[in-house]
């Protein structure tokens, strides 16, 4: 266990968690509100359940009284709050809009515990906002800390994905941010492509068996299954070298036979438009909408960022090799979560859980350059 300690708010399955403790940060706390999502946190991490508020933080901050002793002196609070009211185009304040009680509620939680860092990762456009952000931060916090941000894209820290987040650091402990931000942004880091993540991984026939989430083979894919994995380069590095012999969560999930038709005839690269499936395309009169309704991947380029819309379907993510949509094990590489990190409940949550958090490899990256400024 790492010996700084870490508060993981809006914790998810633990994708941020995981990765702050790969670099040397220990959970003591954690608050999610989706049992379900916790649920997978609880079982692939050491943390004791009493250390689990599953349940909407404003409660938390109601009761934060009896929590503060487990609180003193941590050395990091982590969050990411939703701000459904958030828009670039907005001209109310963020604080203000009445959508975003879990982004005020962020700070009253770093008001009462003081933590010597905080970090906020949340969309891209936030950076529109900063101005604003920083101004919430000294109201709640007053002049005691100092802050930075940064666009981070993760495929620059080993993560095969385009996925670019708003990160913004504080501390009470007079480190220079911004210098952190510099050593993270030098860090060298291995360049994978989605082909280097997911086509080791066993092959899968599209599953034409509707409304049966419970069928497993080896045509469709297990819940979990003896496997004997390829050491690659990139099994290595998501893994940290460690031998793993199951196979988790590289199931797949039903397509109607249109659906699939399409999968097999799109080539790599193309989405809706292309004239491969005009014939069979559902949605001519609105391809200007619909125009990435259906896209196959290139297994010779980073995907595109994974998100929680897999949870509906993956006619945007189709496999670049076979005609099926990704699994969530492979959605979960992309992440880079380790392969022996299991996703509890039904199967569309594990890609609810998958889309939404934070790579771990980035969240690595970021942790180990706050930890060389705690030491």
């Amino acid at each position: 266990m790492g010996k700084y300690s870490l508060i993981d708010l809006f914790a998810g399955c633990g994708g941020l968690s995981l990765g702050m403790e790969q670099a040397g940060f220990e959970p003591v706390f954690v608050n999610e509100i989706n049992a379900t999502f916790c649920e997978t946190y609880i079982n692939n991490h050491r943390l004791s359940r009493d250390r689990y508020y599953i349940g909407d933080i404003n409660q938390l901050n109601a009761e934060i009284e009896k929590y503060l002793p487990l609180f003193k002196d941590v050395d990091i609070v982590c969050g990411g709050p939703p701000c459904q009211g958030f828009s670039m185009a907005n001209r109310q304040r963020i604080i203000d809009d009445p959508r975003n009680t879990l982004y005020k509620a962020y700070l009253q939680f770093l008001q009462y515990v003081k933590p010597k860092f905080f970090l906020m990762e949340n969309v891209r456009g936030m950076a529109q906002k900063i101005d604003e952000i920083i101004d919430d931060l000294h109201v709640y916090l007053g002049k005691e800390y100092t802050f930075a941000y940064s666009l981070l894209n993760a495929k620059d820290f080993g993560v095969p994905q385009n996925r670019i987040r708003f990160i913004i650091i504080g501390n009470r402990i007079g480190v220079d941010v911004k210098q952190i931000f510099n050593d993270i942004k030098s860090d060298t880091m291995p360049v994978f492509t989605l082909g280097d993540a997911i086509c080791d991984l066993p092959k899968l026939k599209p599953n034409r068996i509707k409304n049966n989430n419970s069928i497993e083979n080896e045509d469709c894919g297990f819940e979990r299954t003896e496997y004997e994995y390829l050491r690659t380069d990139f099994y290595n590095f998501i893994n940290n070298g460690r031998k793993i012999s199951v196979l988790y969560n590289h199931k797949n999930r039903y397509n109607n036979d249109r659906d699939i038709k399409i999968f097999g005839t799109l080539p790599q690269g193309a989405n809706s438009l292309h004239p491969s499936i005009a014939d069979i395309m559902p949605y001519k009169n609105r391809n200007h909408i619909f125009k990435d309704k259906y896209f196959k991947l290139n297994e010779n380029e980073i995907c595109k960022t994974i998100t929680s819309h897999m949870k509906f379907d993956c006619n945007m993510y189709i496999h670049p090799r076979e005609a099926r949509g990704l699994t969530p094990r492979e959605a979960a590489r992309i992440q880079t979560f380790p392969d022996d990190y299991v996703f509890t409940g039904p199967q569309n949550s594990w890609y609810a859980q998958i889309g939404n958090a934070v790579p771990v490899k980035l969240a690595a990256v970021i942790g180990k350059h706050i930890i060389k400024h705690l030491k």
